[in-house]
């Protein structure tokens, strides 16, 4: 039967052309954050390092050193879940159809293929942006709400909350920026960090830059930087400092789950803080798929694969991502709340 692709089209060949497929959507994208680190297994074992930096006394010329003290580890052991998703290729997908944006031109199998191939890419990228953004949050969840890893139960580690107060007029904005920017750097432990992002949601973002005592410095920030015209929700620095600035900035992400529930990455009236520029705070893990071919091989970002269906009655589709975003230092995870 005649292969679109050609012969030997293989998942090497199908999974290399899905992952050069541009990856449409995420702000975690767009910023780097989640760097990939491959892994050849599905279970992984991850190493919580805290260590810390200390003075080192002065001593008289020809005194035997300071002895380091050992870092205190702690492992973690997680399991990488599968994500896989199909779809098919019909012959009355391409039979007597026109081909989009012609006029007399028919469907191609190929082009179909490829449509179907780029919807499904753009469906995996949202759900790994939320995977991330949960992340962020301390709590990855599964696409129906359920926890599927509660880092700050995971590591032992309190969350840390701060109540903006943005609905009390005479709260001093400042200083709570300043007391997230503190808890942030005093947990650092030997880690750096370039800048501190917040996200925040559409209402948590319109009571920050409306507030009494936050307004002027925001009129201030747009006149300078001539954005008065322009899409503000893109951010503001407020609080922070030339070395280490704080951005706020409004992010809007969501997506239906199968049942059709709207599910915003950020709830209303949250916001919430994390490092910029840390070595080796947040990763995204990627294991193999369940494959033959790709047993004890190191993990990519998507797979696919082709196959024809029973009589050539065309194909069926097959993706799969085996991701799990995770922070490895939730004590720098801070929520914010309006009030």
């Amino acid at each position: 039967m005649y292969n679109p692709f050609g012969t030997g089209f293989d998942v090497v060949d199908l999974t290399r052309a899905i992952n050069r497929i541009p990856n449409m959507y995420g702000l975690t994208n767009e910023l780097n954050l989640f760097g990939p680190e491959p892994v050849t297994t599905n279970q992984v074992v991850v190493e919580q390092l805290a260590g810390t930096l200390n003075l080192l006394p002065v001593l008289p010329v020809g005194s035997p050193g300071t002895v380091a003290k050992p870092d205190k580890r702690s492992l973690r052991s997680f399991v990488i879940g599968s994500i896989p998703h199909d779809d098919v290729v019909l012959p009355a997908d391409v039979q007597g159809v026109r081909a989009f944006g012609s006029a007399d031109a028919t469907e191609t199998i190929a082009a179909v293929m490829a449509r179907k191939l780029a919807r499904m890419r753009n469906k995996h990228a949202i759900t790994l942006e939320y995977l991330r953004m949960g992340a962020l949050k301390g709590v990855i969840q599964n696409a129906d709400g359920s926890t599927i890893y509660d880092l700050f139960q995971e590591f032992g580690i309190n969350k840390k909350s701060i109540n903006f107060a943005l609905g009390t007029p005479s709260t001093i904005v400042i200083d709570k920026t300043m007391e997230m920017k503190a808890w942030i750097e005093d947990h650092l432990l030997g880690e750096t960090m370039r800048s501190i992002l917040v996200l925040c949601s559409g209402t948590f973002f319109s009571a920050l830059v409306r507030h009494a005592n936050v307004e002027k410095a925001f009129t201030t920030y747009m006149v300078n930087n001539q954005n008065l015209q322009g899409d503000y929700r893109l951010g503001f620095t407020y609080g922070g400092s030339a070395d280490t600035p704080v951005m706020f900035r409004e992010y809007r992400g969501q997506a239906s789950d199968a049942s059709g529930t709207v599910r915003p990455f950020i709830p209303a009236n949250t916001a919430i803080a994390f490092p910029l520029g840390t070595i080796d705070t947040f990763r995204t893990l990627f294991a193999p798929a369940d494959f033959n071919e790709t047993v004890n091989t190191p993990g990519l970002e998507l797979y696919a694969k082709q196959v024809e269906r029973k009589f050539n009655r065309g194909w069926d589709l097959h993706t799969q991502s085996n991701p799990l975003p995770i922070c490895k230092r939730p004590e720098l995870l801070v929520t914010l709340t309006v009030s």
